[in-house]
């Protein structure tokens, strides 16, 4: 019975987010820990009445603090770039490079100065502590696509295959080669192209090439994705022995419904969450 693509495409999720999908937590307390000390001693500058004098008598004694500066501003790295009319300059925190006087010029260009001497943060720790959060929430992006492979995961391993012996994770196409001695060269370009699957299953029959995605939201690489994804399901049905089998879901495809379309029409074993639930592994990896 052929399958509808409208009524298939309707069934797509809007999130699979689970409760660790927002905030790492772990992680924020995690970095924040590494600078503690080092942010409480900046602390005593918080309410200064003279900062300037005071940060340059707390940097010559303790210049392990700067390593804090970025985090302030919200950047995750150990140099800052910065110019003016006043020239142009890279601020080292990690192994300074620069005088006291430039970096107290950073301070007070930056704003950082009057953040701290005005008491508009009352504890650097816990201004840090949401300054983390912030930018772990950057991460979400990559957490989404891992949560698409934890759950197909979840699936191949309620169906009986097992990690290391019957599945695999990020494999190779060089590596399944090895393995199993099998021809991909069409898929490889002749082995110039290497390509990697998110997961392998092997049964006593065949192997089975896994990709995984979600697409919350629209744009342009919903459209690479599909387009690519269909060269290499066309490649895959030239090879013995080997099928090419997609998991995708999210709404973000009504962006690029058509492309999708394109690759549902060619690919037999193109698939969503609802699939899953309903026992495609089971039907599918003989």
């Amino acid at each position: 019975m052929a399958r509808d693509f409208t009524s298939w495409l309707s069934g797509f999720r809007d999130s699979i987010a689970d409760y660790g999908y927002y905030i790492d937590f772990k992680k924020v307390h995690r970095n924040v820990d590494g600078i503690k000390v080092e942010l409480n001693i900046l602390n005593s500058l918080i309410g200064s009445s003279d900062i300037e004098s005071d940060f340059e008598t707390l940097i010559k004694k303790y210049p392990e603090v700067l390593k804090c500066i970025p985090l302030l501003l919200a950047v995750r790295a150990n140099e800052i770039y910065a110019m003016d009319g006043d020239g142009a300059f890279t601020y080292d925190f990690k192994k300074p490079t620069l005088s006291v006087e430039q970096y107290k010029m950073f301070m007070r260009k930056t704003g950082l100065f009057n953040l701290i001497s005005k008491h508009i943060v009352n504890n650097l720790v816990d201004y840090a502590t949401g300054v983390e959060t912030g930018l772990d929430s950057n991460g979400r992006k990559n957490r989404g696509g891992h949560l698409m492979e934890d759950l197909v995961e979840r699936f191949i391993q309620q169906a009986g295959f097992i990690k290391g012996e019957s599945y695999f994770k990020e494999m190779y196409i060089h590596q399944i080669i090895a393995k199993w001695d099998i021809d991909l060269s069409a898929i490889s370009n002749q082995g110039k192209m290497e390509k990697r699957f998110d997961f392998v299953v092997k049964t006593p029959a065949m192997i089975y090439g896994i990709e995984t995605n979600f697409y919350g939201s629209g744009g342009s690489k919903l459209n690479e994705t599909a387009r690519s994804y269909k060269t290499l399901a066309t490649e895959t049905d030239t090879v013995n022995g080997f099928i090419f089998v997609w998991f995708t879901d999210g709404k973000g495809w009504n962006s690029a419904r058509n492309n999708l379309e394109e690759t549902y029409d060619v690919m037999e074993h193109i698939y969503n969450i609802k699939d899953l639930e309903n026992g495609i592994i089971r039907e599918v990896f003989k």
